[in-house]
């Protein structure tokens, strides 16, 4: 069985990128990884939320250890990473946490998959 991390799957885009996986793809395992800020709503994804080939993990992507935990816990084999800050507003008011998601977020996914990638047996 294939498993994919889906980050930022609670948002508006994601959201629909998590519904059409889920249901185009049954035999994947479809992990939806979301902090649940502003731009999150678990609402979106009533229609799917008891489908068997779907986990909602709420988290952060900065959070190392718990992106190299799920990579192992569901031998995830693929990562589509949505999860942004990306209003320019809150960009403006707070760049800190603009940078530390978008780019500190997109680095602790990287190195994640890289290691934990790196970490199985050559087939």
């Amino acid at each position: 069985m294939r498993s994919i991390i889906i980050t930022g799957g609670a948002g508006f885009i994601g959201s629909h990128v998590v519904r059409l996986f889920v249901n185009k793809y049954p035999d994947y395992r479809i992990i939806n990884l979301d902090k649940l800020t502003y731009a999150g709503n678990l609402a979106n994804l009533k229609d799917i939320e008891d489908r068997e080939n779907y986990t909602f993990v709420k988290g952060d992507i900065c959070d190392f250890e718990l992106v190299m935990d799920l990579m192992k816990k569901y031998e995830v084999n693929g990562i589509i990473h949505l999860a942004a800050e990306s209003h320019v507003d809150r960009s403006i008011k707070d760049p800190f946490t603009f940078a530390r998601t978008n780019v500190m977020g997109t680095l602790t996914l990287l190195q994640a998959a890289k290691l934990y990638w790196e970490s199985l047996p050559e087939k």
